[in-house]
């Protein structure tokens, strides 16, 4: 049976991204790219492709509608290599192979966790924009768990609400989020651990190290807070900030227009390169809901653990970049004198997130590899 193009485009794209919902928007992106097209073409290729494969919008045996959200393709997939041996993967191409396990947090969410890597193991607290299977692919995170998987056994999760966990919660708390790095823990059946907590997913570290101090051998965070952007407001401008910054997911992350969320990535990665915010843009897409977005951002600006960070007993290690727009040094700077064991690293960066080409990487790694070489 012959296929339009489009349609088939719209199939490839559904198939290889079939691990979750595909957003009308991404479709219409990368058909039709620049070209503005309505819904209805892509109804109509959706309708198209069902024809072509045996599906029906009645059964929808193999591509499924999730109203409001987008499409998948839900049928069983086989994948068979081909007769002839592949040609090697490029260099930089190739990653580990993690095992992807599920389990149930509170409420019934389902969390979905990975472990990947030899070595001592180092638990990173899931944050948000996180996707276990995109991040491998993605240059916001692929040198981040390329690295830390060829140096330690690495287990991490996708947070409530994003990736490969479920989207569909109501829970966004830092209550939830702490009660899921126990759940990912008691999971995967850890003893003792390193424990790695980035911007939103420090709190939820600090929160569990201090609660469980016989688990954490010790403490990495790195570009984190202790207090949101509404309970560390102290004048009307940043109150008003921190209700804005909610107003613009709301608005402006589901949108065609990339220019809402563009604001985002050169937050978190202003030396980056429009190809690196290009990339951070994806992630955004991929990884959760207009309305999930609204509300992680929402909760942010709530957690407070100021009043934990004393009862962290472990060592600890607290890594900042010098330039960070997105949280400025001097919380990082305020949180490692709370803590009663700490030693403050300095990064010369402007990033919120690392990126792979800039000297402050290197130097990110070999302080934590030294950390944890010096651990009990």
């Amino acid at each position: 049976m012959a296929v339009e193009p489009q349609v088939f485009d719209v199939l490839l794209h559904l198939l290889r991204h079939r691990d979750r919902v595909v957003s009308k928007v991404e479709l219409l992106d990368e058909v039709w790219g620049d070209r503005f097209v309505g819904e209805s073409a892509l109804t109509s290729r959706i309708k198209a492709a069902r024809r072509a494969i045996g599906d029906d919008g009645a059964t929808q045996r193999i591509i499924r509608t999730f109203h409001g959200r987008g499409y998948r393709f839900v049928a069983d997939v086989e994948e068979r290599a081909p007769a002839a041996a592949a040609a090697p993967q490029a260099q930089g191409e190739h990653h580990p192979q993690q095992q992807v396990r599920l389990c149930v947090g509170q409420g019934g969410v389902r969390l979905a966790y990975a472990t990947v890597g030899t070595g001592p193991t180092l638990v990173k607290a899931a944050n948000w924009l996180n996707h276990l299977d995109y991040d491998w692919e993605s240059p916001v995170w692929r040198h981040w768990w390329r690295e830390l998987s060829g140096r330690y056994r690495l287990v991490r999760y996708d947070e409530r609400g994003c990736g490969l966990s479920d989207w569909d919660v109501e829970d966004f708390s830092l209550h939830a989020w702490v009660a899921d790095l126990e759940t990912v823990v008691d999971a995967a059946d850890l003893d003792r651990f390193v424990l790695l907590g980035i911007s939103q997913g420090g709190p939820v570290a600090i929160a569990y190290a201090a609660q469980h101090p016989d688990r954490v051998r010790g403490l990495i965070l790195f570009g984190t807070f202790m207090q949101g952007r509404r309970i560390r407001a102290r004048t009307v401008q940043e109150h008003e900030e921190a209700r804005v910054q909610v107003q613009l997911v709301r608005l402006g992350w589901g949108r065609d227009d990339a220019a809402f969320r563009r604001v985002f990535a050169m937050q978190f990665m202003p030396s980056g390169t429009r190809q690196q915010w290009e990339a951070f843009d994806e992630l955004q897409r991929r990884t959760t809901s207009t309305a999930n977005a609204a509300q992680f951002v929402e909760a942010f600006g709530g957690i407070d653990v100021a009043d934990l960070v004393g009862r962290v007993s472990v060592p600890s290690l607290v890594i900042h970049c010098r330039g960070d727009v997105r949280l400025p040094i001097e919380g990082a700077r305020q949180l490692a004198a709370l803590l009663p064991d700490s030693r403050f690293v300095i990064l010369d960066s402007a990033n919120h997130l690392l990126l792979e080409d800039e000297p402050a990487w290197p130097r990110f790694l070999a302080e934590i590899d030294g950390f944890i070489a010096e651990l009990p």
